[in-house]
């Protein structure tokens, strides 16, 4: 039997990075079937924890942060996202979302062994198909087929003690030295900062299982 290795994965679903991040873990872990076996934990990181609850725009954002237009700060990820197999045109989504809700969700996608497919839904809806992450009932549309009642979502998504929870993780998350994602650690011994290719991920993985409970943490 192949070892097993955990994986903690911080991530926000407004960042195009942590989707391909996402997807080239998934194509690293399959190209080392029978080598490895992996328990992923996704962990919430907000990409811009000043989000207004409409929403803000994203290119005026990029525009007023680096000067630039927001089609040429883009394409440098659209090109990653297609090497990826993502066919991402990120002028798409206009608008960066809260992800404080979704976050809810996926805390509670580990108790019924959903969260990988409902991380890729929440990507997919929003960058791909230009949905409001933010809203409670689009949130519940996107948990229902990953073991969600359409209530039990709502009711997760819009209940304060929920959401503070979710805000307190992220806010350890940043406190803990993160500051950007996607950010992996592998087994508690190693960590990988960004959207790093398949054959990084796959030697990082190979280092993990190589080192020994002794050994100090290593970051990538």
């Amino acid at each position: 039997m192949p070892p097993s290795l955990s994986i903690d994965l911080f991530s926000d679903f407004v960042c195009p990075w942590c989707f391909i991040g996402g997807v080239r873990l998934e194509q690293a872990l399959a190209g080392m079937a029978g080598e490895v076996t992996a328990e992923i934990a996704y962990h919430p990181f907000f990409l811009d924890p000043t989000t207004p609850p409409e929403g803000a725009s994203i290119p005026d954002m990029l525009r007023k942060k680096y000067g630039a237009e927001p089609k040429q700060i883009w394409a440098r990820a659209e090109s990653a996202a297609r090497e990826s197999g993502i066919l991402l045109d990120l002028s798409l989504q206009p608008k960066m979302y809260r992800t404080t809700a979704a976050h809810t969700l996926m805390r509670h996608a580990e108790a019924k062994g959903t969260e990988a497919a409902l991380a890729r839904s929440l990507f997919q809806r929003y960058f791909l198909e230009a949905a409001n992450i933010g809203d409670a009932a689009e949130l519940a549309r996107i948990a229902e087929p990953h073991g969600f009642g359409r209530d039990e979502a709502l009711e997760l998504v819009q209940n304060e003690a929920e959401l503070e929870l979710t805000r307190e993780a992220a806010i350890s998350a940043a406190q803990g030295g993160i500051r950007g994602v996607p950010f992996f650690v592998f087994d508690g011994k190693l960590a990988v900062s960004g959207a790093q290719s398949v054959s990084v991920l796959q030697s990082a993985i190979r280092q993990a299982l190589a080192r020994s409970p002794s050994d100090p943490p290593l970051a990538v």
